[in-house]
Parts: structure tokens; sequence; C-alpha cells
């Protein structure tokens, strides 16, 4: 059996790598996968503490909501990344800095 510590620094790791991406990356679609990464890491803590002590048995049961709400924040994520890049003919965050039309 894998040892709670490791869930806890394999967690910590996607987590830290996730905020990383989301902070620095340029592209939309990277920092939301950045977004996603962090996301996970919140389920794998979950689940852990879940099989750590069994009292807490809704642990799967908030990772699966979890993971509900990512597909959906996928989702609305997605369909503004693409009307974004339709008005302004890119996907760098950097370059997208208005929400008024000219």
């Amino acid at each position: 059996m894998i040892p709670f510590s490791y869930y806890m620094l394999g967690s910590a790791f996607l987590f830290s790598i996730g905020l990383a991406v989301a902070l620095t990356k340029r592209s939309a679609i990277v920092a939301l996968m950045g977004v996603e990464l962090m996301l996970n890491a919140a389920n794998i803590n979950l689940v852990a503490f879940a099989q750590k002590d069994a009292s807490l048995g809704e642990g799967n049961v908030f990772a699966v909501f979890v993971i509900v709400i990512a597909a959906a924040e996928v989702c609305v994520a997605l369909a503004l990344i693409i009307k974004l890049f339709q008005y302004f003919r890119s996907i760098d965050l950097h370059k997208i800095n208005t929400l008024k039309e000219d």
C-alpha cells in the first residue's frame, strides 16, 4: 500500500505545477489546463483523505462532484475562448485587455 504522505506530496507537486502554469502562460488554453491540474490535485487529496479515514467516505462523493464541476467549467471556458478568438483573433491573454468594443 502506498503511504499517505506520498499522496500529499504528489498532490502538492501537481498543484504547484498547475499554479505555475496558470499564472505564467500567455495562452488561454494552457492557463485553463493549469486550472484543471489544480482541480485534479484537490481530487487526489479528497480521495486520499477518504481512504485514510473510513468515516470520511464523503471525500469520494466530493471528488466526483469536483469532476462534474470541472467538466462544466471547461465547456464554459472553451466557449468563452472561442468567442474571444473570434473577436480579437488571438488567444494570448496579454493582448485581450479590453472589455469594450472599439
